[in-house]
């Protein structure tokens, strides 16, 4: 039995000229061969399985052919030309960098560039995945590299150029290889089947090159795949069920679906193609390709992007003339937001069912929003409204500096008969003046109590006493020892606060520090239902104000020296100087 040998290697190409889809490289090393104008040292990057490698052994090989023909191609038929076959010359050295990464692998690399080649004209290194390589390993071949001897060419092959260090890329002539395309691929995959007389059909071909990317390592391993589940009869009804594709017929079903705003029969194919062990994440991608096809296809100058298989063109040109431009755009933006929120969503199916009824009703949508042939862009919530803020302006006191009302200091708290707390100052002293100037509307807190101040003692209040500085003090003390009673810390910041009346049924809590301002905060509404009973006056309320005294917190940020800290405790603790002076201490200040 034959040993088998898989594609990749058995037709790797021997020649430059068999080179697929580098005819930019291929050309330029055959000329410089040539002309003998070889370099030194060389760096192939590009995708991978486009032929680096392949193209490093053969510029090996005929660089050392001994019959080299005119085109500067290698005559594979001397002797140094079938060991390079064979895999037995001594003037071509391999090194995978992936493994041998270390700066000792690279020392012996350069131990062995001393020798000269025993037959044959250059010794060629071929240091593969060179990318793999430590920075220590790299900056111990510059040397070398720089001034090899002039029977050493360094060939270095990568996939990713942007991880060789500057200096390893001045020293080296750059080529870079491009992906192979479609019509490359095909053409080499129809050139083998022909060899090893396998049926095919070439949209079957197509679909490999497709999958493959540009690799031809890749699409001649799908091949040999497929033609062993085949039974070497290459079909695309076989091929598109090996590789788990979806038909574009499915596409198309689904655009009409779409289209005449089916949603059940949407639903439908979208649980058929589920069944069959597709991903959703897999159409989602496929239907925005197929739209995108679409997209293109609307113009004849770009039906050269199209990128599908030769029995499908047709009917991509037709479909899209009965499409318009607006519905594909806005279901590439619908599919597109569908895929990135794919990941992040709990019920994937749920998520991608909800995609297809937006492109369901998308049509319709669309036909509401034009008038005329001219889409109309509908203002879809009403604009933000900023919220209106009135102005406090400072509180002149007779006895202290103004007081600042700043809102991050201090709040207000306004008590109404049904114990609400609003944000508006007293209508004396507190309220701007703009707003009598301007003649602004009052609000409607501020018409319920006018209306309550015009009846008098119709409805549910009593009636009012007009405030005084000595019963509202006398309260506010029974309320203080009431706290006292039920051991309330507040009691003490109650006693700090100073009463100012600022009308009949207003005054201020003048407080001093921010701690003394939560606590007779937090007992706003408790202290005005205290103060009403007491004084009669349902119509009360009063405002927190918080003043600092500048003056103390000047005083009290300067550190004391420790000669006035113990004069400060021997004053409040006399017994402290008496201990010190039966003790016959002596203080170090």
């Amino acid at each position: 039995m034959q040993k088998f040998i898989v594609s990749a290697r058995k037709y790797r190409p021997q020649l430059f000229d068999t080179v697929v889809g580098q005819s930019h490289i291929t050309t330029t090393l055959k000329n410089a061969i040539k002309s003998n104008q070889l370099a030194h040292a060389f760096l192939f990057c590009g995708p991978r399985g486009v032929g680096k490698t392949t193209c490093a052994r053969i510029l090996a090989k005929t660089i050392n052919c001994e019959n080299q023909t005119k085109d500067g191609e290698a005559c594979n038929t001397c002797r140094s030309c079938i060991s390079f076959d064979e895999g037995t010359s001594l003037n071509m050295h391999e090194l995978d960098a992936a493994s041998n990464n270390s700066v000792e692998d690279i020392r012996s690399l350069v131990d062995q560039v001393r020798f000269a080649p025993q037959a044959g004209n250059y010794k060629v290194y071929i240091i593969d995945e060179v990318h793999m390589l430590s920075t220590s390993a790299f900056n111990a071949f510059l040397k070398t590299l720089e001034e090899p001897p002039s029977y050493a060419i360094f060939i270095l092959a990568t996939t990713e150029k942007y991880k060789i260090i500057p200096t390893i890329l001045s020293r080296c002539q750059i080529f870079d290889f491009k992906r192979i395309t479609q019509k490359d691929t095909v053409e080499h995959l129809e050139n083998i089947c022909s060899k090893e007389t396998i049926k095919n059909e070439k949209a079957a071909l197509q679909i490999i090159a497709q999958k493959s990317e540009g690799c031809m390592r890749d699409s001649l391993s799908i091949l040999d795949k497929l033609v062993s589940f085949s039974n070497g009869e290459l079909t695309y009804a076989n091929v598109v069920e090996h590789l788990n594709i979806l038909d574009a017929d499915y596409y198309f079903k689904l655009l009409n679906c779409l289209r005449t705003q089916n949603l059940s029969d949407t639903l439908l194919l979208y649980d058929d193609v589920n069944s069959k062990g597709f991903e959703s994440d897999i159409l989602l991608n496929g239907f925005s390709e197929f739209i995108r096809n679409l997209l293109v296809c609307q113009d004849e100058r770009a039906a050269v992007l199209l990128d599908v298989t030769e029995n499908f063109k047709e009917q991509y040109r037709q479909t899209a003339k009965t499409v318009s431009p607006e519905f594909l755009i806005s279901s590439l933006n619908i599919l597109h937001e569908a895929e990135i929120n794919y990941k992040a969503a709990r019920n994937k199916r749920l998520h991608v069912e909800l995609a297809f009824i937006k492109l369901c009703y998308l049509q319709q949508a669309i036909e509401l929003s034009t008038d005329t042939n001219v889409v109309i862009k509908k203002k879809m919530i009403d604009g933000i409204k900023p919220v209106n803020y009135r102005e406090i302006i400072p509180f002149e006191s007779n006895n202290h500096k103004t007081i600042e009302l700043k809102p991050t200091e201090a709040s207000l708290l306004v008590e109404t008969p049904a114990s609400n707390i609003v944000n508006e100052p007293p209508k004396q002293n507190l309220i701007t003046k703009d707003e009598k100037q301007k003649g602004t509307k009052l609000s409607a807190l501020a018409n319920i109590r006018r209306q309550v101040k015009g009846n008098g003692t119709n409805g549910n209040f009593n009636t009012t006493q007009p405030l005084n500085q000595e019963s509202l003090q006398q309260a506010w003390n029974e309320y203080i020892t009431q706290l006292r009673k039920e051991k309330d810390p507040a009691a003490t910041n109650f006693e700090m606060t100073e009463l100012r009346i600022q009308d009949d049924n207003n005054f201020i809590a003048l407080v001093t520090n921010k701690i003394q301002f939560r606590f007779i905060e937090q007992s706003g509404t408790k202290v005005s239902q205290f103060l009403r009973e007491k004084l009669n006056n349902s119509l009360l309320q009063f405002f927190i104000v918080m003043e600092e005294n500048k003056e103390e917190k000047l005083l009290g940020d300067i550190p004391l020296s420790a000669r006035d800290q113990y004069q400060k405790i021997i004053e409040e603790y006399p017994l402290v100087k008496e201990l010190k002076e039966r003790l016959r201490l002596d203080l170090e200040y």
